[in-house]
């Protein structure tokens, strides 16, 4: 897996996010750098298990409409001599 990148826009909503945290829930302020350092560090140490998490609810997702698909091709399906 290539490493996420977030574009300057993104990554700016993100610090500021973690600064509102800090500041609302810690009452603490932090600035610029040292949020992004905490974004560098949970995106390299924990990004990969909400990613992996996103991907197999995407897969879980495509699997149940497979299966959606599947049932509506037998309800269509005619009837002939051949058994499958």
């Amino acid at each position: 897996m290539s490493n996420i990148e977030f574009s300057k826009e993104e990554k700016k909503v993100i610090i500021d996010r973690i600064q509102l945290y800090f500041r609302e829930e810690l009452d603490q302020e932090i600035g610029n750098l040292a949020s992004e350092f905490l974004l560098n560090f949970f995106s390299e140490e924990v990004g990969s298990y909400h990613y992996n998490r996103g991907l197999y609810d995407a897969q879980a997702i495509l699997m149940n409409k497979m299966d959606t698909i599947t049932e509506a091709i037998y309800e269509i399906e005619k009837p002939t001599e051949f058994a499958r």
